[in-house]
């Protein structure tokens, strides 16, 4: 469902980047093959401004009633839920997921009723939005005057200024011994001992931002990238801006979630990176938006 006019460029909730060159990749030899992580290379993006929080269900609803926008999810009538936490009829159980049994199709999942019909968000209204795709975010960002982030500038703000670090804070996973962000707990998939106080998202504000002020870099929700995704594609990108293939099947998604752990998806790491279709939705799915330095939307 298309909006059809853009509002005027907006900087609100958004943190301005300096910009600059860093090494964009894997450094630690962690990544997933598939993944194409590697090789390391230095990329240069321009001043550019980010959203400081992964945009909540508050925003995304007065972008839906502002518009009347309908997501994917509501119009193919389900949605992925993990399996612990579907909140449905049996009726409403339609199957798991091939190769990911956890992840069921749930009948009337969507971004208002992320576990099911009998679920809703009114005490989670500071909580990243989820069950929104690409064409969902992409949607979201034209209305709010922002558009989608490239992954190089993902990359680039989620390393918050340090170089050659495995996560937005360093290369330990728990200084200190505490969590700095919302990753599985446990043995994955069965049992969470949520030690870090989350069993799905956690407000967009928890933890601590990272170096330039950003919070979430990490886990809680993946976050979808403008760019089209390829395995290779690190093998040619441009030193310049980068913004991925020409074309392709899938769209990035950067940062992890909440089902994230190292015996099942190690990427949380700030090099990591995913894909999915552009209209796909789940529960742990969000994003949040980015700007130009300066100039108008178009």
């Amino acid at each position: 469902m298309p909006v059809r006019t853009a509002r005027r460029r907006s900087l609100r909730g958004q943190i301005s980047l300096p910009g600059g060159e860093f090494a964009m990749g894997d450094a630690f030899g962690e990544g997933y093959p598939a993944d194409g992580e590697t090789p390391v290379h230095p990329v240069r993006v321009k001043p550019f401004h980010m959203d400081e929080t992964a945009v909540t269900n508050a925003r995304f609803a007065t972008f839906v009633k502002a518009t009347g926008y309908v997501t994917e999810a509501e119009r193919y009538g389900s949605s992925a839920v993990f399996h612990l936490v579907v909140a449905a009829s049996a009726a409403d159980v339609l199957g798991n997921a091939v190769g990911a049994p956890w992840w069921i199709n749930v009948r009337g999942a969507h971004w208002r009723r992320p576990e099911g019909a009998r679920s809703d968000i009114t005490d989670r209204q500071h909580h990243p939005v989820v069950h929104v795709s690409w064409n969902d975010a992409s949607a979201y960002a034209r209305w709010a005057g922002k558009r989608l982030p490239t992954e190089a500038e993902w990359e680039y703000a989620a390393r918050g200024g340090l170089t050659a670090r495995r996560y937005a804070w360093g290369d330990e996973l728990k200084p200190d011994g505490r969590w700095r962000c919302n990753i599985w707990q446990g043995r994955f998939p069965h049992t969470n001992t949520a030690d870090d106080g989350y069993l799905t998202t956690a407000p967009v504000k928890s933890y601590r931002p990272n170096g330039f002020g950003l919070w979430n870099t990490a886990g809680n929700v993946w976050e979808w990238c403008t760019d089209w995704f390829s395995p290779t594609y690190y093998t040619q990108a441009p030193l310049e801006d980068p913004h991925g293939p020409q074309s392709g099947t899938a769209r990035v998604m950067r940062g992890g979630s909440y089902l994230c752990h190292d015996s099942y998806c190690n990427r949380y790491r700030v090099a990591a990176r995913s894909s999915n279709t552009a209209e796909s939705s789940s529960g742990n799915l969000g994003f949040r938006c980015a700007n130009d330095a300066s100039g108008s939307m178009a």
